[in-house]
């Protein structure tokens, strides 16, 4: 009789536990399981919110590093990002009335945006704050980290030129020494054909995207400062 009962409670915790995985939120299975920066609080399951407006937060460091807003983690797809109508909040964007999913692999590195960047469309932008892709492990979402910018992939989405930063982070990561595109395609064979082919290939065969290969860090850089400098004089 011991036995069966030991058995049951295992049966029971089993089915509790299958049913936990079996809820999902916005139709993604374990998204509740993606860490958030530790400044930041669930509002809900779509919404995280911490003290400090993103936006008005400087781009560069004293140093010379970037900071950039993680809104998607390494290796998930679930498309967050940080909202337009309250800085201090990163929310999952909805589409069609749900929340979006990228219908592909995870994102190859931390997807972000980088604060007190705008760059208009006659310089090659959107009029929003500057993407970037950070290679490294997963960082919580919502997270300010420190990055060190080492290219930019040229795209078109539609046409339009949609360029995506390329950094990696500063510490704690195997490309923290990492400084420009050629020491990364050194070191790290095929890291930046698989970003590149990701991104060309993310939306699907009929997407729209186009990869038109990577710049150096110097024009990063530059691309870097017009946003900034463009960001300043609209405020």
């Amino acid at each position: 009789m011991r036995h069966l009962a030991i058995l049951s409670g295992t049966f029971f915790l089993a089915a509790l536990s299958a049913a936990a995985q079996a809820e999902t939120i916005g139709g993604l299975a374990f998204s509740d399981a993606t860490r958030h920066s530790t400044a930041m609080t669930p509002s809900d399951a779509y919404t995280i919110v911490g003290e400090e407006d993103l936006m008005a937060l400087s781009p560069m460091n004293a140093d010379g590093s970037v900071r950039a807003i993680v809104e998607i983690p390494t290796g998930t797809s679930a498309k967050w990002e940080v909202s337009k109508d309250d800085p201090r909040a990163v929310y999952w964007e909805f589409r069609n009335d749900a929340p979006r999913i990228v219908d592909y692999l995870g994102y190859p590195g931390n997807y972000g945006s980088i604060p007190g960047t705008a760059l208009p469309k006659e310089l090659g932008g959107d009029g929003d704050p500057l993407d970037i892709i950070i290679l490294g492990q997963a960082a919580p979402r919502g997270e300010i980290v420190d990055v060190r910018v080492i290219g930019v992939l040229k795209m078109l989405d539609g046409g339009e030129q949609d360029d995506k930063l390329i950094g990696v982070l500063t510490a704690d990561s195997p490309f923290a020494h990492i400084e420009s595109m050629a020491q990364l395609d050194a070191e790290f064979p095929g890291v930046s054909q698989i970003v590149d082919l990701w991104f060309a290939n993310y939306k699907g065969p009929d997407g729209g995207m186009e990869g038109l290969g990577f710049e150096e860090a110097d024009v990063a850089r530059t691309v870097l400062e017009a946003a900034a400098s463009n960001f300043e004089a609209s405020r």
